[in-house]
């Protein structure tokens, strides 16, 4: 039984599928990301069981998505301005003390952006303070971080720029979907957490797997538009024959008035944008042993 369709539907539209997609879709889609939770959990666990520890904690998780810079960036900048919002609150601010938390954050650059200091990083394994360097690596990370983010930028850009006033609202609306604001215990019976994790980790642990699993939404819609766009676009070749049709940008709207000539995303299109997900950046491994039986293959994370 689904127990996100709104959401999944919501941020699905944000990313730039139809106001109304398939409730097929809607459903693989579900399926897919549930299951992409469902391992998360499983990796994060057993490397909790490999430091000593019967919990999850933040490391694990950040060591799960540590290839993915981009997401590892955004995922820091998600907890800094998270714990800012957690200081504001206990201290209750007034306005002026709220002013000068947030301007103390933002002229701190490094501690908005490397809340977590991650164990497997070569400064943190001496117990002498390692010299500051220059952070070319770290600088890299943030311009990754910020291309990703300025594409996403420019796309929500173009679908509003032409929106009206209760066009926006609704827009507005849908980019608050969660996974985990106050549904953290819809959450937890969703994943399986309490048969995949030995402890039931907390909510800020909670929060921070909700936002990786609107990254999976993300990435996968994404990627299953990328797939749309180049299957239609091989459909209209060939229907012209030899003539290649010019592959316009199609502005995306809100409403379905705006978006006529628009179709919904196909299973066929999440299910290809899934595979080519999970096809690593390696030589492929072998679908059978030489003792016959079929090889296990990994589950990739998206």
């Amino acid at each position: 039984m689904s127990k996100y369709r709104v959401e999944i539907q919501q941020m699905m539209f944000i990313l730039g599928e139809v106001q109304d997609p398939l409730p097929e879709t809607i459903q693989l889609v579900e399926e897919l990301i549930r299951g992409q939770v469902m391992e998360m959990l499983i990796q994060a666990n057993e490397l909790s069981i490999r430091r000593g520890s019967r919990s999850i904690n933040v490391e694990d998780l950040f060591f799960l998505i540590r290839h993915d810079r981009a997401k590892v960036n955004r995922l820091k900048t998600y907890l800094s301005w998270k714990e800012v919002r957690k200081k504001a609150k206990e201290q209750d601010a007034n306005a002026a003390d709220t002013k000068e938390l947030f301007e103390e954050v933002e002229s701190k650059t490094k501690t908005l952006t490397a809340p977590v200091a991650m164990p497997w990083e070569v400064k943190n394994m001496f117990s002498e303070p390692v010299p500051e360097t220059e952070e070319f690596e770290d600088d890299d990370d943030m311009m990754e971080m910020a291309y990703a983010t300025r594409e996403r930028l420019k796309s929500a850009d173009e679908r509003t720029k032409k929106m009206t006033r209760e066009e926006y609202v609704h827009w507005s609306e849908c980019r608050q979907a969660s996974f985990t604001y106050r549904k953290g215990k819809r959450f937890r019976e969703w994943c399986g957490m309490s048969l995949l994790t030995e402890t039931r980790p907390d909510n800020d642990l909670v929060d921070i797997l909700g936002f990786l699993t609107f990254e999976i939404v993300a990435t996968l819609t994404e990627e299953a538009l990328a797939v749309k766009e180049r299957m239609d676009q091989i459909q209209n070749n060939t229907r012209h024959g030899s003539y290649s049709v010019p592959n316009h940008p199609k502005e995306r709207y809100l409403f379905d008035g705006l978006t006529e000539g628009r179709t919904p995303l196909q299973i066929f299109h999440v299910l290809e944008a899934f595979r080519r997900l999970q096809v690593p950046n390696k030589k492929h491994t072998a679908m059978r042993s030489f003792n016959g039986g079929l090889v296990k293959s990994r589950v990739y994370l998206i």
